[in-house]
């Protein structure tokens, strides 16, 4: 047994800093959407920008290019949508390179993989410590895009958790929304058999590679696979082993429905298959691209573990914008994400009522 659990935890570990699920990979198509401004005294001047999710990130990107070329028409906005493993793995090719071809001017990178790139790509992004006014976002994004007391990074969005559920299909299996408030783990499980029994239908689907529930439960007890020192917190870390376990149970139920990648997950509570989510607030603009399910989603806190110092919240992702030294283009760049992300209340209002996107600036 304690081989087994030994051998998922290692699994767990690497899944969770290799295939990071914010929040969230994205689609594998690549497409670029382009401004159609056009002026005839002036050259324009292009930024290309690197991100994932078609549902939302890109269409966040999108609102705020659409805001900026209004009164700049002379700038020319590319966004490139890729699945969210082939910006990393395309960023860390040509940094690694040494090459200065081939980058974006704006890359949207996961807060969990920042330093990752920070400190293995000295003078890769851009100096933000004077441009940005970091005072107006929430404390704790900032630590993420610091090194050697030097600010690299515009924050974006919060990952913090839910509970998103179908009411109708919980309603048929005689589940009340004060059911799902404040509850743990093993309650979930209990409803997750009901709902099977009842209905038919799964309570939630996993993708077994992917480490995100992991994370959502070691964050809700205040731990980590790492100390505060940056050393692995492993062997003695009781939070871990419940939480493996409880992975382990549910991966073993019959009312979790297992699924492959970023898509088929994502395909599973669009077509209906399933009556829960449990992710990170970003997963809003993939629940509401199934139109049909309009008014059939609720949301409640996360389940806890038994540890406890586990509590019914926590944080899953959350990403932030950062600027190539070497564009061509840079101040145009680090202008763009200033005037959007850094002053527009209406921008985060709108992204938040059409993506569910809950940024982390707070005048908004």
């Amino acid at each position: 047994m304690k081989r087994i659990v030994s051998y998922i935890i290692s699994v767990i570990l690497i899944a969770s800093l290799l295939l990071s699920g914010c929040g969230s990979s994205g689609s594998s198509n690549s497409s670029k959407n382009t401004s159609q401004a056009n002026s005839s005294n002036s050259t324009k001047q292009k930024i290309t920008i690197w991100a994932w999710d078609p549902n939302f990130n890109i269409p966040v990107m999108n609102q705020a290019k659409s805001i900026y070329i209004k009164d700049h028409p002379n700038v020319q906005i590319d966004i490139v949508e890729m699945a969210k493993a082939d910006v990393e793995q395309k960023l860390n090719t040509v940094l690694a390179s040494g090459s200065k071809e081939g980058l974006p001017d704006i890359v949207l990178i996961e807060d969990y993989n920042a330093q990752k790139y920070l400190q293995a790509y000295p003078n890769a992004f851009a100096d933000l410590t004077n441009k940005i006014n970091y005072n107006d976002f929430a404390n704790y994004k900032i630590k993420f895009m610091t090194l050697d007391n030097k600010i690299y990074g515009v924050p974006f969005d919060a990952g913090v958790a839910g509970l998103f559920y179908r009411s109708d299909i919980l309603s048929q299996a005689g589940i009340k929304p004060e059911d799902l408030n404040n509850i743990t783990w093993d309650q979930f499980m209990n409803i997750g058999k009901q709902v099977k029994e009842k209905t038919g239908k799964d309570m939630i689907s996993l993708d077994p590679a992917d480490g995100g529930e992991i994370r959502i439960m070691l964050q809700s007890a205040g731990q980590w696979y790492f100390d505060a020192n940056g050393k692995p917190n492993l062997t003695n870390n009781e939070v871990l082993k419940e939480a493996v376990n409880t992975y382990k149970e549910l991966i073993n139920s019959n009312f979790v429905k297992k699924e492959s990648g970023w898509n088929n997950w994502v395909a599973s509570f669009n077509n209906g298959d399933v009556a829960s989510v449990i992710s990170g607030v970003w997963i809003i603009g993939s629940i509401k691209a199934a139109k049909d399910q309009s008014g059939k989603w609720a949301l409640a806190p996360i389940p806890r573990l038994n540890d406890s110092l586990s509590v019914n919240y926590s944080n899953l992702g959350g990403s932030s914008w950062y600027v190539l030294n070497d564009s061509k283009n840079k101040d145009v760049a680090i202008d763009f994400l200033k005037t959007i992300y850094d002053g527009n209340v209406d921008f985060y209002q709108q992204i938040l009522v059409n993506q569910g996107a809950m940024g982390t600036y707070i005048p908004a």
